[in-house]
């Protein structure tokens, strides 16, 4: 590369990396912004109402509420997330005529996400470069005119943002299928899709097995692939009850993270004058990909224990009565090359026995991850280990064990619950349309990497998107931004501005909605909304301040009025009775989605209702054998060719998926900025550059052209060596559409082939 090197952030600043989380920082950090932002009297209502019982549950993850809540039961991130959402500052009407779509595809999404609240309807006619106003009616009776106008339903796409309600998922789910596709990409589809295809298959369900006081109660949680200290802060006050009970916590992870070294919680004294919390008690870094082989050893190491010393390490009670595969699993792990494990893994041989020995003397063990795991080629495969792990011993359906996935957005599992999947179960679409009485369709529909080239390839016209920021948070940006303009309409429903608006289809609208800090009222009368969170725990949601627009309309409305326009008699559905009283919508789902049954009673419960979980309440397993399996997977080594680094996609502290609240990423030492990779200092001195060298990232798939990330600085970093990051979504460029895990179609965010090439 030869043209000059022009810094897009020239005020950034690299320091030392932390190594602790949160204490008063973290509560000067929340709080500044929102008291300058929204002023005193505002910020402090919204404080009180986070995640309270009578309040509204943070949008920001989907960690669970504790049974006894503190009164500011929220982090520093949840506190961003609402002072991001509850600005006062609004987009002015001016702003359309303004502002060019031209002009702002050069504008980052932190430019835009801070030019305030969305309030009316606009629209972007064919062959205009502006948006303009549109009244509500209007707006509902385009979209309908252009939905009935298509040759089959399958040539429009329903994407869902995980923060959309239970009621407005389940609503815009019975749209979409009385519409006539099953064509529902979401978010799970980008990040958890690999631990729901895996825990579905082995266990029965594709959610967690534990409880929230699970996490006192373990005597090992082993912390994979995931950042808690900044991607769901209030987990470490869950691990630090871990420790305080006596517990032990490994961490396994391609980057030392600060959370995880030391946590000082502000609502202690310790974390506010003293040293505060060791979390990890070991960490291991691993190479990046590596989880699988390391996940195999462990379990070879406890069959070699119980092949040592019969019947004493083995649950064999537990195995005999509740699984099936167990001899397939050792025979297969016999012939595990160790060679081979410590070349996936970059540890050293003391590193896996010490984490086997962890596991052998604890009763009791959680293993929890994220996107660290999910998002690689063998995310599923690496999942399934796990399960087999947890299986050996019993450590599935017992108090402090169990699988723990931590999701982050805070509605995706219970949309997924609610119907927001291309490929629900029969037993769901069978209940959905007895109640409703209108034919389901059956054919299953895209997901988000099938819906990009569907548009890619002309056979999808039409996108409407309940939230989110899909061009964004999807993979190789360049090759979905190409698809989605070859849309002939693009329908956003959304709070702020973020690139889905700027790269659109031929015609294009944007449906303002509520945030969910805000009152919705209907007729007169507050209605309230529900979640549910990662360990299955369903509660209510309400609204604590007044609508930033008078003409705002809710989720549930825009999904009903759009459902009223485009299939106003293909189904027998009270659509303006569902957006005026939201607990008819509940009644409805109480009679087609089990565990639901007293749905309008149990949501009025102090702290809601938690769902029945067949593994964690009674050890069952609907799976197809009726048992949960150990099952028997293939090894593959993520090779690393000479002169390339294996880089992956992370989020900077002070961003909550594609939002960027700030430039900063502290815990990382990073300021005013966002243009830089992260790599080993010894990797860095063997490719031939130094600390503060400014490189294009180019990352190699074969059989097409490089992908380029360019202009980044290079900063020394203690990453595993031959691993790299970088932040998400500028880097999402590099992934290719093709890089898939296998089973779950998700984006391999997290083993990504690159050089780096210094500017010149």
């Amino acid at each position: 590369m030869t043209e000059p090197a022009v810094d897009p952030y020239p005020d950034l600043e690299v320091g030392r990396p932390k190594d602790w989380a949160v204490g008063v920082p973290g509560i000067l950090h929340s709080m500044e912004p929102a008291l300058h932002r929204m002023g005193i009297t505002r910020t402090t209502r919204l404080a009180l109402a986070i995640n309270q019982r009578d309040g509204f549950d943070c949008m920001s993850c989907a960690w669970p509420d504790p049974g006894h809540r503190n009164v500011l039961e929220f982090c520093e991130n949840g506190m961003k997330a609402t002072t991001w959402e509850a600005t006062p500052v609004t987009v002015p009407r001016s702003f359309w005529a303004e502002h060019s779509l031209t002009s702002l595809l050069d504008r980052s999404e932190y430019w835009l996400g801070q030019q305030g609240r969305l309030t009316e309807p606009v629209h972007k006619a064919a062959g205009s470069d502006h948006y303009e106003p549109i009244t509500w009616d209007a707006a509902f009776e385009l979209v309908a005119n252009r939905l009935n106008g298509l040759d089959s339903p399958d040539r429009a796409a329903f994407y869902t943002s995980g923060r959309a309600s239970n009621e407005a998922a389940f609503l815009y789910q019975l749209f979409v299928r009385a519409f006539g596709t099953n064509n529902l990409p979401d978010c799970s589809n980008m990040c958890h899709e690999s631990t729901g295809t895996a825990l579905t298959s082995t266990i029965g369900i594709g959610k967690s097995t534990i409880a929230y006081d699970d996490f006192a109660k373990a005597d090992l949680v082993i912390v994979m692939g995931q950042n808690p200290g900044t991607n769901h802060p209030r987990m470490l006050s869950a691990l630090e009850e871990t420790k305080r009970n006596g517990g032990r916590v490994v961490s396994v992870n391609v980057l030392p993270e600060a959370g995880l070294v030391r946590y000082k919680n502000p609502q202690r004294v310790r974390g506010v004058i003293g040293k505060g919390t060791v979390i990890a008690d070991r960490f291991l870094q691993i190479r990046s990909g590596g989880d699988m082989a390391l996940l195999q050893a462990v379990s070879k190491r406890v069959l070699d224990a119980e092949a040592a010393s019969p019947g004493t390490v083995l649950d064999h009670a537990f195995l005999a009565e509740h699984t099936t595969g167990l001899e397939e699993f050792r025979a297969h792990l016999a012939g595990l090359d160790e060679a081979a494990v410590l070349a996936a893994t970059g540890l050293p041989v003391e590193d896996v026995d010490a984490l086997a020995a962890e596991y052998l003397a604890a009763d009791r063990v959680i293993v929890t991850w994220a996107m660290g795991l999910t998002q690689q080629k063998k995310g599923v495969a690496t999942i399934r280990e796990i399960v087999n792990l947890l299986l050996l011993r019993g450590n599935i359906g017992k108090p402090g064990a169990g699988a723990s996935p931590i999701r982050g957005h805070s509605n995706v599992q219970g949309d997924r619950t609610m119907g927001i999947w291309e490929r629900m179960p029969e037993r769901f679409l069978a209940a959905l349309e007895r109640e409703f009485a209108f034919p389901v369709p059956r054919k299953h529909g895209a997901d988000a990497l099938q819906t990009v080239h569907g548009l890619r390839d002309g056979d999808i016209d039409v996108f409407v998107a309940l939230g989110g920021n899909f061009v964004g948070a999807i993979s190789d940006t360049a090759a979905a931004e190409a698809a989605m303009r070859g849309a002939k309409l693009t329908v956003q429903v959304s709070t702020k501005l973020n690139r889905s608006h700027v790269v659109t289809g031929e015609e294009a609208l944007i449906l303002p909605t509520l945030g969910r800090t805000e009152i919705d009222l209907q007729g007169g009368v507050p209605q309230f909304v529900s979640v549910e969170d990662s360990v299955c725990a369903v509660h209510a949601s309400h609204g604590a301040i007044p609508p930033v627009a008078p003409d705002l309309l809710s989720e549930v409305a825009i999904v009903c009025r759009l459902a009223a326009a485009t299939v106003p008699s293909r189904a027998d559905v009270p659509w303006r009775a569902f957006e005026g009283d939201y607990d008819l919508i509940r009644e409805r789902i109480s009679r087609v989605i089990p565990g639901f049954e007293s749905y309008n009673t149990d949501i009025r419960r102090k702290g809601g209702f938690i769902l029945p979980n067949g593994p964690r309440d009674e050890r069952r397993f609907d799976t197809a054998s009726g048992l949960a399996e150990l099952t028997v997977n293939e090894l593959e080594h993520l090779d690393r060719p000479a002169g390339r680094l294996i880089l992956q996609t992370l989020r900077s502290h002070d961003q909550f998926n594609t939002t960027i609240y700030s430039l900063d990423d502290r815990y990382r030492g990073i300021k005013k900025g966002r243009d830089v990779v992260f790599v080993h200092p010894d990797d860095i001195a063997e490719l031939g550059l130094s600390d503060g060298t400014r490189v294009d990232v180019i990352s190699e798939w074969p059989g097409h052209a490089d992908r380029v990330l360019p202009n980044q600085r290079v900063v020394a970093y203690p990453t595993a060596r031959g691993c790299a990051a970088a932040y998400y979504p500028e880097a999402n460029v590099l992934v290719p559409l093709e890089s898939a895990a296998e089973e779950s179609n998700t984006p391999v965010s997290k083993a990504v082939i690159v050089r780096l090439v210094e500017r010149t």
